[in-house]
């Protein structure tokens, strides 16, 4: 395995391909946008995008759309309607609705795609996790469940939680078992929900700020009983903010991918002011980068880009229902090439191709 040095710079970039999707306008299901979609290939052999579609008054559904491919470069889509609705009670409050921001990972070990998404319910945001075998039917395994670790002196369960995503592979757990890892991004401000409560990070945790976390799955257990995917153990923090790009706050992107040196994970780093609750970060701006994590440990960082990949420039990326967004959530090789797909300003989804820089 080619190792970098910590302070190397990483020898990727993503160049823009163009805009994917928009939104169609006589569809009231996508009358505030579509974005930050997830992407799967299907058992005919065609590679579907699940979109973000978000109604009015905010309430999202995660469609199913066709990417139509035109000489190994995605193209369009094809739409072909919705595949998760906010139906649920965990994915409902008295005044607010959604399934939001789903990410699918294919874990061959396991024969099933798993869609990690986060249910807008009564409490927030919180995560939530489906599966299936053929990219159309979705069984709900429902809301994730972090177990209690004494040292961390808190609940992770009481917090708000985003950017969750499952590694394709087995890596190996801090207990030496094989295990199924996911990353997330916690966020420790419960004075939006609870007046003067403010923002009791766990102990040992110095760093407030919306950072990438990691969590484990017992290999076995999950083979044995695919529900054992939403219990997670062993939570630790993986990476805070720390480039100039990320001084707000950091989270994981696309599903990590395996490159000659460890796990390649693209990720956003924000600047600007930090909404709380359920509200948009009007102002903010959001970037894209990537960092190393060590295979043999993936809770360790390897390296990290010291500037952003991708910053908001076109007019999809910088006008929209959230201004200034490049935000990505998908990966696929295509006939040799690797695609990121990305949310444009909460409105649109781009695509871009990412490609080595140097050996």
């Amino acid at each position: 395995m080619t190792r970098l040095n910590t302070e190397s710079a990483l020898p990727y970039a993503l160049n823009r391909v163009g805009v994917l999707m928009n939104a169609d306008p006589t569809d009231p299901l996508e009358a505030e946008g579509v974005l930050n979609p997830a992407t799967a290939w299907g058992p005919d052999g065609e590679l579907y995008l699940f979109p973000r579609m978000v109604a009015a008054g905010n309430v999202s559904r995660i469609g199913r759309a066709r990417v139509v491919i035109e000489d190994g470069v995605p193209v369009g889509v094809e739409r072909q309607g919705v595949v998760l609705s906010p139906d649920e009670g965990f994915e409902r409050g008295a005044h607010n609705a959604g399934v939001e921001d789903p990410r699918i990972t294919f874990i061959p070990d396991l024969g099933v795609h798993v869609m990690t998404y986060v249910a807008y319910g009564p409490l927030g945001p919180r995560p939530a996790l489906a599966v299936s075998t053929d990219t159309i039917s979705w069984r709900r395994l429902g809301p994730l469940h972090f177990t209690y670790q004494p040292h961390l002196s808190t609940d992770l369960n009481f917090f708000p939680n985003k950017d969750l995503v499952f590694f394709p592979e087995i890596v190996p757990g801090p207990d030496g078992r094989a295990s199924f890892a996911m990353l997330h991004r916690p966020m420790w401000d419960l004075d939006w929900l609870r007046p003067g409560e403010g923002a009791p990070a766990p102990s040992g945790v110095a760093d407030g700020r919306p950072s990438i976390w990691i969590a484990y799955v017992d290999a076995e257990a999950a083979r044995r009983d695919l529900s054992a995917l939403t219990s997670l153990r062993h939570s630790a923090p993986v990476a805070a903010p720390e480039m100039p790009f990320e001084a707000a706050k950091i989270g994981a992107g696309p599903p990590p991918l395996r490159v000659p040196e460890g796990w390649l994970l693209i990720h956003h780093g924000v600047t600007g002011p930090v909404a709380r609750g359920f509200e948009l970060s009007h102002g903010a701006v959001y970037r894209a980068g990537g960092m190393l994590l060590d295979p043999d440990d993936p809770a360790r960082v390897l390296a990290r880009s010291q500037e952003p990949w991708l910053s908001p420039e076109t007019r999809e990326e910088t006008v929209g229902t959230l201004g200034n967004v490049v935000f990505p959530t998908a990966v696929e090789r295509i006939a040799g090439t690797v695609y990121v797909f990305y949310g444009m300003a909460d409105s649109a989804i781009g695509v871009a191709a990412l490609e080595r820089t140097a050996d």
